[in-house]
């Protein structure tokens, strides 16, 4: 197809053609996403937040939210709760965490309950701040705790020790007592300056134990995707799947469309375009097959990938113009004598759109009405007939086909003097025509090689 198929309008005709089947698929892409919620249980989720005192880097914080989902975490909060058949590597797949502004870590927890997302949430935080203090050495033994201390206090005993020394040496200038005096000072500073590196190397020294800001709230709704959502996501999915398939199979169709393709496959000028008002379903001749019906139900039994046809609003208008292709008919004509109208087989409209013809021209000219296999294309050999008019409807058939059936009119010696192309309209109006009265509107046709018509 041209890129016409990517246009909004195209789009528009096929939900305006096509709107029963996309209704129906929707109905049922619904269903299947509803169907689908019911596979997975609903889940909840809360988030419950720790506050990091102190001056903290990015890099710190992305580590801080590493070691909140981490295993080790998430296994003891496992081990607290005890929940049955509920094991750490499937709890670490419902725990995430993720560092927010202010040097704050939220911690998310989904579980199938609110009552347990929010267990859930506290616990892993609470199991986050205990293993970060004892990393950082808060919970560690006594004695460990209480070395830094004492090497504090023994290294205040060596500087005032020092100081006696340097007080009780020779007061007097010499060069000995001056640099023993010198070296007791530089190894006070040095004891200083120890000191100071271990205040700063205590991580207790500038940040803060970590803080639980308080329990998680309960949640009030469903973690997404909830069930409406796979609900409606799966009506959309079909809904789109549905106009995707209609642009792909147009797109990728050979059959042909418009007028120049026609006309330049069958080797013939175009003399018309007329329309076909739709039969009544008593009718039809396949208003019994239950594959009929079910077409007609969902809607997929007229074209869409067609522009709608102009029609002609009343029955006057519809019988004008077929005289008027009868009129260009009559101009084409060789000579005076029968014509033979080709019909392609299965092409419903073009049958009826011939015995209209066939009615309007009444007998100048006189029309024979033939139906060609596509398949296999034959066309009666000519005898007093004066050419050949191919009777089709848009959108049907492919250049192949087209070919074939002038090829077949070649063979019998039939030129094609013009090319007639039917469009299906709506159920037509019964109106009165302003005209003189007709015996019938459109004489019984019967489709066939050597089938005449028109002879009155």
């Amino acid at each position: 197809m041209s890129d016409e198929t990517i246009r909004l309008v195209t789009i528009g005709r096929i939900i305006r053609r096509r709107g029963r089947l996309l209704i129906i698929l929707a109905v049922v892409g619904a269903l299947v996403g509803y169907g689908t919620s019911l596979l997975f249980p609903p889940r909840y989720t809360t988030s419950a937040s720790v506050l990091l005192p102190g001056a903290w880097e990015e890099r710190e914080l992305l580590t801080q939210t590493e070691i909140a989902s981490s295993s080790v975490v998430v296994d003891r909060a496992a081990a607290t709760l005890g929940w049955t058949g509920v094991s750490g590597s499937e709890l670490r797949d419902r725990v995430s965490a993720q560092a927010a502004d202010g040097n704050i870590v939220k911690i998310s927890g989904t579980a199938d309950t609110p009552e347990r997302a929010q267990r859930l949430s506290d616990q892993v935080a609470q199991q986050f701040v205990a293993f970060s203090a004892r990393i950082a050495g808060d919970d560690t033994d006594p004695d460990a705790a209480a070395r830094p201390e004492a090497l504090r206090q023994m290294v205040v005993q060596t500087s005032r020790r020092i100081t006696e020394l340097a007080d009780a040496a020779d007061p007097g200038q010499t060069v000995e007592s001056v640099q023993t005096r010198t070296e007791l000072a530089k190894l006070r500073t040095a004891l200083q300056e120890a000191i100071n590196k271990l205040d700063e190397a205590d991580p207790a020294a500038d940040k803060a134990s970590m803080v639980v800001m308080g329990p998680a709230a309960r949640p009030d709704g469903e973690a997404p995707p909830t069930r409406l959502q796979l609900t409606v996501a799966g009506a959309l999915l079909f809904l789109l799947l549905a106009v995707v398939g209609h642009l792909t199979a147009a797109r990728m169709s050979r059959r042909l469309r418009t007028e120049p393709e026609i006309a330049a496959a069958l080797g013939s000028a175009l003399l018309g375009t007329v329309d076909v008002p739709g039969e009544p379903p008593a009718h039809r001749p396949d208003g019994r097959d239950p594959r009929a019906r079910i077409r007609r139900l969902l809607g997929v039994d007229t074209r869409w990938d067609l522009p709608s046809p102009q029609a002609s609003g009343d029955e006057t208008g519809r019988r004008i113009r077929y005289r008027r292709v009868c009129a260009r008919l009559r101009d084409r004509l060789p000579a005076p004598g029968r014509l033979l109208v080709v019909v392609p087989d299965g092409d419903e409209i073009a049958r009826r759109a011939a015995g209209q013809l066939v009615a309007e021209a009444e007998s100048d000219p006189l029309l024979r009405v033939v139906g060609v296999s596509v398949s296999r294309p034959m066309v009666p050999d000519r005898d007093d007939e004066s050419g050949a008019l191919v009777v089709l409807s848009a959108g049907s058939w492919t250049a192949g086909d087209l070919t074939g059936i002038a090829e077949a009119c070649a063979d019998a010696q039939h030129e094609v003097v013009g090319i007639v192309l039917a469009a299906g309209t709506g159920r037509a109006r019964p109106t009165r025509s302003a005209g003189r009265p007709r015996d019938a509107a459109m004489p019984a046709l019967a489709v066939g090689e050597g089938t005449a018509g028109g002879s009155r």
